[in-house]
């Protein structure tokens, strides 16, 4: 079995501008943050993305790497609304697909099986229609009632954050939830796990069996990531980083704040991310 292993950059390498990337995690949860960093250092844009959103669409948006969102939220789940995200779609500078959440994961479920589309309830009755008017029904052949044809969400390419992954490939999530990380990897033509720690296979699945989710099969590159998905959450490694969080927020209000934010945190490698991390969360300690 062939090593996957690659780090950020390498795997920012195999992306190309204008592709549909798909997202894991969800909201402010376990997103593959190294590996967004990595596409904002890069001269990738005009991407379509499709997330569960939160910090990675925001930061994404910021630095005019969006073209097109499609999306059943985007929020940074103790502060509901990115404001990156916001200021971008109230400005009308990106296109956006709004779907109900179940339809995103309809839509991901319909690509990993390689057909169309499938049919839901999600949608019916409700302005998703009205704002999205290239959905279109079916009737179902059975004499049944009347469904929304939820067309397939193929990607290009997909990454995702687990907790633990082998070199092959295979990955495992410990946390409350999988958050449909496989089913995004599925959905792709090719897919990258970052993750906390890169281990023996014989290593994966000791809790049980089912956390190990995404096969080998599906991913084309592991990145070892230690902490990789801050500021979001990694259960049970770390939980979200509060702290970050708001002067996320706080900086994105200001441009002066953001340039110096950016400065700080954006425009330097993975390396120098994380010592600005630490050293902040050291200086805080100190404050109390």
């Amino acid at each position: 079995m062939s090593d996957k292993q690659m780090n950020e950059d390498e795997v920012v390498g195999e992306l190309r501008s204008g592709m549909t990337l798909g997202i894991g995690g969800w909201g402010s949860r376990r997103k593959p943050m190294s590996l967004v960093r990595a596409i904002l250092r890069s001269d990738l844009t005009d991407l379509t993305v499709v997330s569960y959103g939160g910090p990675d669409v925001g930061l994404l948006c910021a630095a005019g790497k969006v073209k097109k969102l499609v999306y059943g939220f985007v929020s940074l789940d103790t502060i509901p609304l990115d404001p990156h995200f916001r200021a971008a779609r109230q400005a009308g500078a990106i296109e956006a697909a709004e779907y109900d959440e179940g339809m995103v994961f309809w839509g991901l479920y319909a690509a990993a099986n390689r057909v169309d589309f499938l049919p839901l309830r999600a949608g019916l009755g409700s302005d998703v229609m009205k704002i999205n008017p290239d959905l279109r029904t079916v009737s179902s052949p059975y004499g049944g009632d009347e469904l929304v044809a939820m067309p397939a969400l193929r990607l290009d390419a997909a990454i995702v954050h687990q907790n633990r992954a082998d070199a092959q490939g295979n990955a495992e999530y410990l946390g409350p939830d999988l958050y449909f990380d496989d089913l995004f990897c599925m959905a792709a033509e090719r897919a990258y796990v970052s993750c906390e720690e890169i281990v023996p296979t014989s290593e994966l699945g000791q809790v049980h069996l089912a956390t190990v989710r995404i096969n080998r099969a599906h991913v084309d590159g592991v990145v070892a990531a230690p902490n990789g998905a801050h500021f979001t959450s990694c259960e049970p490694d770390y939980g979200r980083d509060e702290m970050f969080q708001r002067a996320y927020v706080e900086a994105a209000g200001d441009p002066e704040g953001w340039a110096a934010f950016s400065r700080r945190y954006l425009e330097v490698d993975e390396a120098g991310y994380q010592t600005a991390v630490a050293e902040l969360a050291a200086g805080a300690e100190v404050t109390r």
